[in-house]
């Protein structure tokens, strides 16, 4: 029988007429190389602690040589601040790879994306400085990736007011919408790109739907459903040209010719709706298990994967932080760091490095390797404490809690370290840093069994000094 595998009486032939075995073997040194393995792997960036680690500069330095940058989850509630030439850009939306003009940035199927915000955000840092020039031929869009509507983010404001009447605390959230957007999502109501750009009549028969159900949950809410239709239509001709089926872009990228793939995370590990400080987290998953859903790749072509952590712990909002200092120590802290959330403004709480945490954080995600930024802010101290264990009463735990009524409850034990008192901020290798700098440093490699890979010690690229 012609075309089929495995005939009688003579060879396996493929179905284009070639020996199997050949034809098998063609096959998987395409997608495997000669050694096995996958021809490409993503590398990963992602936050160790609550946020504001200084992932965009970890990314921008990775993403200097990079073929191509993405985000895989969250939406414009994250921000991430990058140092080019003296010029500071805020991206919340965008990958911070657009920076790099030889780069394609692709926004995942995993985030969501509020249009009008998308747009601001890039011509807010087209004024800035000429980086981001061009930045629309080299921006791809997946077309699987859902949209944050403007009664989205009314609804994510009213639902913290009446977080706040009912239980008197919210969650701290940004008022972005992405709650919103991805409650829509997992309850089978929410409209993706794709939707936006196929039948517009279809569109709007399922947004006005929505858009009903958003009023009735909420009768404080002021939907205006024809404005902002028209203000999507338009944005439907600014963005068609940006989208792409998002499966097919990542597996022709990942079978291709060697390509250096950039995973850019936002938001962090402890913000992450699975494994964070629940209900103090964000609404996506932020750990690696979110770049294979947040982008349709196989586990097998996650490669390196690195976590960022600040030298010392902040957090915005509200929610649990064991190590916190509210006391002068903070107020340091708070005030050279310069402390200020990247989206919000918000004031950052601070406190003592919390290997606890940090630990927890690498058994979720498997770091290969750490970037410890933000060192040089511990310059002034005399003595550096390091949170290294917590306990309930005067039993020592092993895990982190995850409920947050004992994580409340814990106590820290410190480790307290000798501080360096010397302005690191002009140093460029790790052989200059003061002594007492570089153990700080090996105590964090040797608590967690993971080698620091960069520090940062100012705001710059040029900050970053690379170990190995």
């Amino acid at each position: 029988m012609a075309g089929t595998v495995g005939v009688s009486n003579g060879p396996e032939t493929s179905l284009n007429g070639e020996p199997a075995p050949k034809r098998l073997r063609e096959i998987r040194e395409a997608t495997l190389g000669t050694s096995g393995e996958p021809r490409n792997r993503v590398t990963v960036v992602l936050g160790a602690q609550w946020g504001d680690e200084g992932k965009g500069k970890v990314v921008d330095l990775l993403a200097m040589d990079a073929d191509i940058v993405c985000r895989c989850q969250g939406g414009n509630n994250a921000g991430h601040t990058v140092v080019v030439d003296s010029v500071e850009y805020n991206f919340h939306l965008l990958p911070s790879g657009i920076i790099n003009k030889n780069a394609v940035s692709f926004i995942g199927n995993g985030v969501v994306i509020h249009l009008p915000g998308l747009f601001e955000e890039a011509d807010k840092n087209m004024k800035r400085g000429k980086g981001l020039e061009g930045w629309e031929e080299r921006l791809r869009i997946s077309d699987r990736a859902h949209i944050v509507f403007n009664f989205h983010q009314a609804a994510d404001g009213a639902q913290e007011q009446q977080r706040q009447e009912q239980a008197g605390k919210n969650l701290g959230t940004t008022k972005k919408g992405i709650g919103p957007a991805y409650s829509s999502k997992a309850a089978r109501t929410g409209l993706r790109i794709c939707d936006l750009l196929a039948d517009f009549g279809e569109f709007e028969k399922k947004f006005r739907v929505l858009a009903g159900q958003y009023q009735s949950m909420y009768s404080s809410l002021n939907i205006d459903v024809d404005t902002e239709l028209e203000q999507l239509k338009m944005y439907a001709e600014r963005v068609r040209p940006l989208v792409t089926d998002g499966v097919y872009f990542m597996y022709t990228a990942l079978q291709g010719p060697p390509k250096k793939i950039l995973v850019e995370g936002a938001n962090a590990a402890l913000l992450d709706i699975d494994f964070g400080t629940y209900p103090f987290v964000t609404s996506s998953n932020c750990t690696v298990g979110g770049v294979c859903t947040g982008l349709g790749i196989p586990p097998r072509n996650v490669g390196k994967v690195y976590g960022v952590v600040k030298a010392y712990t902040t957090r915005v909002g509200v929610g649990a932080f064991p190590t916190e200092q509210v006391n002068e120590i903070g107020d340091l802290l708070q005030k050279r760091g310069s402390e200020f959330g990247v989206t919000t403004g918000r004031r950052r709480r601070c406190g003592w490095l919390d290997l606890v945490l940090v630990k927890y954080a690498h058994m979720v995600n498997g770091f290969s390797a750490l970037a410890l930024t933000k060192l040089d802010i511990l310059d002034v101290l005399k003595e550096i404490k390091v949170g290294v264990a917590y306990k309930i009463g005067d039993q020592k735990i092993e895990y982190f809690p995850a409920n947050m009524d004992v994580l409340n409850k814990v106590t820290v034990d410190y480790v307290t370290l000798p501080g360096w008192e010397t302005n690191t901020e002009n140093v460029r290798s790790f052989e200059d840093l003061p002594k007492n700098a570089q153990d700080y440093v090996h105590f964090i490699e040797h608590f967690l069994s993971v080698p620091v890979k960069w520090i940062g010690v100012g705001k710059s690229r040029e900050s970053m000094i690379k170990l190995f």
